[in-house]
């Protein structure tokens, strides 16, 4: 038990499975009460994790941390904990949950008891995966948290679902065997020098650390490139990014929100928590590869994006380039770029559940996602077209917004590196310029111009609310980003 004598992280973590199961006893008929539920239930989750954000504050190491033996015999326990990087996590996926509920009100959305519990189901994957502190935990959640996201791209999809369904299927699960090998080979290793059986991340790390537990150069590189695998194609690494486009361009919305928002998250997450903490040396000779790789991701993503037709893939590959932008902080090897890493995958998160929440409203009036059937939008919907204009500049980049923080940050940490330098931060600051041209040029062919003469609802009070919440959190981290970054420079980043 923690601090507080109470385990506050796994009422936090179990609450919206629960959710899940109480919509099995409400009859199918009823899918306002499905829906309702589920905002319920998820509503309940955020405020719980609100709590863990004041209660956990701005110290170091694991907080609220809980434990009990699951598998002694292995050395394996049910160990949760939230420090500076998990804990900005945890948030953005309790925060990105009731959006992403409220999005089942759209009609295109049938049978919407199983939507709702899938994403209360995948909830609670995705708080595992970031609260988990034990190696085979975070595992177990890793691959659960794929099961419901598989099933809502292939049931509640669209065009190609199933390919893209199995598409995602195929690339996560491939990367995640060779995580699940460096796993055991690690706790096999670790157990052979120190004589003792653990998965917990802390206490293998410490042993790293202290020298009781020594890798050779070469099996060190190996297991930095089996948990590697895992994580790059999470987070959409080029080349390993090309499950994207489909699965997120097919996905419904309420699932697309949950995949690019906060699953996404789980490769660059990963990556701090196991190849730059277990294998640091590692992670030191594949820098200039991993800059390289994300560079290339970055401008092509880009560059693809301002091709599209489908807003919906327009986010996918900008989704893309921002995740790689991630990835080169990360690879910065220093404070700053971890720092600014962390921060913009908070951003990225949000803006990206602002653009697809604005492509829902435009599908849910015209049944169409193309931007070439659209003009003239902002003299249409007025209230709709400046809340696209803000989400646009925010993805952007635009200084004053909450990507513009992250991106400035991790242009620091990739210009001052010792192992990147500014070769690596100009080949970034090219991408930033050319999200700016893809995202301005969706504003100019949507929403400038005439009017195409169809008639189209401005928004409903329900979707201003939507909007209007997470218009107020780009703007609020943009202006204060320090309510983030002061937790994160306290984590020793």
């Amino acid at each position: 038990m923690n601090q507080l004598g109470f385990p506050l992280l796994s009422l936090l973590l179990w609450t919206p499975a629960l959710g899940a199961l109480l919509l099995l006893a409400v009859p199918a008929s009823r899918a306002a009460a499905h829906r309702q539920i589920g905002l319920a239930v998820s509503g309940l989750a955020l405020a719980l994790a609100v709590a863990v954000v004041v209660l956990a504050g701005p110290a170091g190491g694991a907080q609220l941390a809980e434990q009990f033996a699951w598998l002694p015999t292995f050395g394996a326990a049910y160990q949760l904990g939230v420090d500076g990087v998990s804990l900005w996590l945890v948030l953005l996926t309790a925060l990105l949950a009731p959006f992403a509920v409220g999005a089942t009100w759209s009609r295109f959305v049938e049978r919407p008891r199983g939507m709702v519990a899938l994403l209360l189901l995948a909830e609670t994957a995705f708080l595992g995966v970031f609260l988990a502190q034990d190696m085979l935990l975070f595992y177990v959640f890793y691959e659960l948290a794929l099961l419901p996201m598989v099933f809502l791209v292939g049931m509640w999809g669209s065009g190609a679902r199933s390919a893209a369904a199995l598409k995602l299927f195929l690339f996560t699960f491939a990367g995640s065997v060779l995580m699940l090998v460096g796993i055991i080979a690690l706790y096999v290793l670790h157990r052979a020098q120190t004589g003792v059986a653990t998965f917990d991340i802390a206490q293998i790390t410490a042993s790293l650390r202290s020298g009781l537990f020594v890798l050779p150069l070469g099996t060190e590189r190996l297991l930095f490139g089996a948990f590697f695998a895992a994580f790059a194609v999470k987070l959409a690494l080029w080349p390993l990014h090309t499950w994207v486009p489909d699965a997120y361009g097919a996905a419904p919305i309420p699932a697309a929100i949950m995949l690019a928002g906060a699953m996404s998250k789980f490769g660059t997450y990963g990556l701090i928590r196991f190849n730059l903490n277990l294998f640091p040396q590692a992670a030191e000779w594949a820098a200039p590869a991993v800059g390289i790789l994300a560079v290339i991701g970055i401008i092509y993503a880009a560059i693809v994006a301002y091709a599209q037709s489908d807003t919906q893939r327009v986010v996918a590959y900008s989704s893309v380039s921002h995740m790689n932008f991630i990835a080169l902080g990360i690879f910065a090897l220093n404070p700053l770029g971890l720092n600014g890493a962390v921060f913009q995958m908070v951003a990225h998160g949000l803006t990206t559940a602002f653009l697809l929440l604005l492509v829902g409203v435009l599908l849910e009036r015209r049944g169409t996602r193309e931007l070439a059937a659209f003009s003239g939008l902002w003299k249409s919907m007025p209230a709709y077209g400046g809340l696209a204009l803000l989400a646009l500049l925010a993805s952007a980049g635009l200084p004053g917004l909450i990507s513009f923080v992250g991106e400035f940050t991790i242009m620091q940490g990739v210009f001052t590196s010792t192992v990147l330098g500014y070769p690596f931060a100009a080949g970034a600051a090219v991408g930033v310029i050319l999200a700016a041209v893809y995202t301005l040029r969706w504003f100019q062919i949507g929403f400038m111009g005439e009017s195409d003469g169809t008639a189209s609802a401005d928004l409903a009070p329900h979707e201003r609310l939507a909007l209007g919440a997470l218009a107020l959190a780009v703007i609020v981290g943009g202006l204060y980003p320090n309510l983030i970054l002061g937790f994160l420079s306290s984590t020793g980043l």
